[in-house]
């Protein structure tokens, strides 16, 4: 896929970032912003409730591009519902979607996410997640099979990932993002895109390091979450305890070789076998859990305590951003 065009370089897109207390993070990606080779036209911060510095470091002023900010109360959070806020300020015909906790790698990241919106017929464009030194060994296996080195169109898979995505503001004009949903509101966004005769890019030179920090019960909720929305999104799926047997024992088993065979076993070990059986564990109790979402369990999904292979890269004749934070 063709993932550079003359034409699409004149567009200045809407960046919108979704944060709470991203005061480590947010710094870094209005940075990697900054030395893009298409600048954002405009950066909309869509904060639900940050208690840090967050705020402070994203309207400081230090940046060459306008940032503001939209505030959600904390009880009414959902993704879904801090996006559509959020794309409802834009102003560009094309919104940049980003978390708060990631950052470009190259300055052709905008460049290249937009390239593929030269086919009128894209409808959604999602770019590679990759993770850094402290990433858990399991989820670097996570990103290295979910994002390839390829890019591809999909035009039967809504799979794709709003922690790095563009999205036509038309389109969503037309059928905003599910704010009842969980999580997953990127994928029902893009079944619907599908089904409505669209395609979705997956562009591997758009490519993000994703700041993934979660603790044990950290990764049990964001799948429990998700595993929630995956069932009100695709109703006829089923996940039975024998499934979590089966997978958790299988990625494990996977993820024990790879370390091996990557001689990163040491200091490994414990981490896989939390995280596989956590991640498949949360996914079994998420597609047999009921009811609404309540407060309670808002806080538990999106507002926890806080405490304190590999993937080869393909050469690229442009340089990365250099980041004066070490991380």
């Amino acid at each position: 896929m063709a993932v550079k065009n003359a034409d699409i370089s004149v567009r200045r897109p809407s960046v919108v970032v979704r944060a709470y207390n991203e005061e480590k993070h947010i710094g870094r990606l209005l940075t990697g912003l900054a030395e893009q080779t298409i600048r954002p036209y405009e950066v909309i911060l869509v904060d639900s409730g940050s208690t840090d510095g967050t705020l402070a470091v994203a309207t400081s002023g230090a940046w060459e591009f306008p940032v503001r900010v939209c505030r959600i109360p904390p009880e009414e959070f959902t993704f879904g519902r801090s996006l559509n806020r959020g794309i409802s300020e834009a102003r560009g015909d094309l919104v940049v979607i980003a978390s708060a906790h990631v950052y470009p790698v190259y300055p052709d990241w905008i460049e290249n996410l937009l390239a593929p919106f030269e086919n009128e017929k894209v409808g959604l464009t999602y770019g590679k997640q990759r993770g850094n030194s402290r990433t858990r060994f399991s989820e670097d296996q996570i990103f290295a099979r979910w994002y390839p080195q390829e890019s591809r169109f999909q035009t039967d898979n809504p799979f794709c990932n709003n922690a790095n995505a563009a999205i036509r503001r038309g389109l969503w004009e037309e059928h905003p993002y599910d704010e009842t949903l969980t999580g997953l509101e990127d994928i029902a966004w893009a079944k619907w895109a599908i089904e409505e005769g669209y395609v979705i890019a997956y562009v591997a030179e758009a490519e993000i390091v994703h700041v993934h920090e979660d603790t044990p019960r950290g990764v049990y909720n964001r799948y429990r979450r998700e595993a929630m929305a995956f069932k009100c999104i695709f109703p006829h799926e089923r996940f039975s305890f024998f499934d979590f047997l089966r997978l958790a024992g299988s990625n494990i088993a996977i993820d024990l070789f790879q370390a091996a065979r990557q001689r990163r076993w040491h200091g490994n070990l414990n981490a896989i076998l939390w995280f596989r059986f956590l991640q498949f564990w949360g996914t079994y109790r998420g597609f047999h859990q009921g009811g609404p979402l309540t407060w309670e369990l808002r806080k538990t999904f999106y507002y926890p305590q806080l405490s304190d292979s590999p993937d080869v890269e393909r050469g690229r004749r442009i340089q990365p951003i250099q980041y004066n934070d070490p991380t």
